[in-house]
């Protein structure tokens, strides 16, 4: 093997598919959001998924997408990926970044992108493109000079295989951490 390999993934790939990742840790029953800040020299500075807010309980505030209370749903409590992975930020800024997101930004999300000098959102999904709020993040990203665009991906799946490393001719896997220190 004199030649590099030919099947490796694309900047785009690997950022969409870091946003995917981020997403599997989401309790979300109905949606699994997650978004990969990446600055301009292709380095990953802040990652984020949709979920309650630090020090309020997966467990105690709602889910449900129906309002069966006046604070039965899950839209007053969870923060999305995009707020998330700004907040999450591993560097002093993200100015002048790109977004990868799985899904369109609403518009408060839009206000956050904005107000923190991301220039630029790639998305997977725009299926609430109908809504008030989409509506609301296009007009305020096209005012703000934020370009954004949808991201048709060259490879269907990604697939993370955790036995494709040879762990020293293990016959299996080492056990995994309990899920106690593993949950949080």
């Amino acid at each position: 093997m004199n030649n590099k390999r030919e099947d490796y993934l694309s900047w785009t790939d690997y950022f969409m598919a870091t946003a995917f990742l981020a997403a599997k840790r989401s309790k979300d029953p109905c949606s699994q959001v997650g978004a990969c800040i990446v600055n301009e020299d292709k380095k990953i500075v802040g990652v984020g998924y949709n979920g309650m807010p630090h020090g309020c309980s997966d467990d105690q505030f709602p889910w449900s997408k129906e309002k069966k209370y006046k604070l039965g749903t899950k839209y007053l409590f969870v923060c999305h990926a995009e707020m998330n992975a700004i907040l999450n930020k591993n560097s002093a800024d993200v100015k002048n970044c790109t977004m990868y997101v799985g899904l369109f930004p609403c518009n408060e999300c839009a206000k956050l992108i904005i107000q923190s000098g991301i220039r630029e959102v790639i998305y997977m999904s725009d299926k609430h493109s109908h809504k008030t709020e989409t509506v609301a993040a296009k007009l305020m990203f096209d005012s703000a000079g934020v370009k954004y665009w949808q991201y048709i991906p060259q490879n269907p799946k990604v697939v993370i295989d955790f036995t494709e490393i040879n762990w020293n001719n293990m016959t299996q896997l080492p056990s995994s951490p309990s899920k106690s220190s593993e949950e949080n």
